[in-house]
């Protein structure tokens, strides 16, 4: 298997990836329900993200911390949550890619799962 190496390879992963968490009844409310996000719109400023966040390229701006804490004022997200998210990622990454590149973003995944975490805990 090839290692992520472009934006092209993240929006192949990040579209399998979100199509496995639509189809999780204990997670995919966030998105199509509570979040309401329109797939269409998310997956190219999801990739942009992870764009910069993996290969410093790009123009994303948002505060995704800010995202998530407005999210968990409408609907709590839980432990459980970010362990599904995680695993998701996790596994939908060693599905499709395998290297150096592919191992730091599951970390740089976990790293954020983590902050998030404590943040969303500290404001509860």
């Amino acid at each position: 298997m090839k290692d992520l190496e472009n934006r092209e390879d993240l929006t192949l992963l990040m579209g399998n990836f979100y199509q496995k968490l639509l189809q999780n009844k204990a997670i995919n409310y966030l998105f199509t329900e509570v979040a309401k996000i329109d797939m269409k719109h998310h997956l190219p400023v999801i990739v942009d993200f992870w764009n910069l966040s993996l290969f410093g390229k790009g123009n994303y701006k948002n505060n995704v911390l800010k995202l998530h804490l407005d999210l968990n004022e409408k609907s709590k997200l839980t432990t459980e949550h970010f362990k599904i998210w995680l695993d998701t990622f996790y596994l939908t990454v060693d599905e499709n890619f395998s290297g150096e590149n592919s191992e730091k973003i599951k970390t740089k995944a976990l790293s954020i799962a983590t902050v998030m975490q404590i943040k969303l805990h500290k404001s509860a």
